[in-house]
């Protein structure tokens, strides 16, 4: 397959985009132990079901991918997040998260980017107990967070929250069920 050049030239087209210092073997050799927060993560993961919470008050349910993966000498984890489309019958990229630890707060900084949704979403993330949440605002600005929960090293639990300010509680929005489909990188 081709495409143009700016010269009008064909030039092969590039399946695998490969950007100089962005991969990483693993993590920096600071902060190692932090770095495992998300660290454990990196691999290849199927989501077995996603449930999206809709304005009617149905569930709608799906299926995907997670792909994690070191970034930037190992300071910082990056995943891509894809849905399956039933109708073209393939995995379709919906967004990406970058991670870093941030010594200075001990906690991590976390961004998610949509372009389907037009979303960039901020969030610090800490280990709360045994589960890893994530404390941000959505688009409107209402407080949101991402819980990574029931983690195994083959398996975990991602939800997400909004806080209902009428009743000052959190109510689930998002959940997910996931399980590595390759070992450990």
């Amino acid at each position: 397959m081709t495409n143009a050049t700016p010269e009008g030239r064909d030039a092969p087209r590039v399946e695998v985009w490969d950007l100089p210092g962005l991969a990483a073997e693993g993590p920096a050799s600071d902060h190692r132990e932090q770095l495992q927060l998300f660290g454990q993560f990196v691999g290849d993961w199927e989501i077995v079901e996603s449930r999206n919470l809709q304005d009617d008050g149905r569930w709608s349910i799906s299926r995907g991918e997670i792909h994690w993966r070191w970034i930037l000498e190992g300071r910082a984890v990056q995943d891509i997040w894809m849905g399956y489309d039933e109708e073209e019958q393939r995995m379709v990229p919906g967004g990406t998260t970058v991670r870093f630890y941030d010594p200075s707060i001990g906690a991590w900084h976390s961004v998610w980017i949509s372009p389907d949704q037009s979303a960039v979403r901020q969030f610090v993330g800490r280990l709360v107990g045994d589960e890893i949440v994530l404390d941000g605002r959505d688009g409107d600005g209402t407080p949101i967070r991402w819980i990574f929960s029931e983690i195994r090293p083959n398996d975990f639990r991602w939800r997400g929250e909004r806080l209902d300010a009428k009743e000052s509680r959190w109510s689930m929005n998002e959940e997910m069920r996931i399980r590595r489909l390759s070992p450990r990188m």
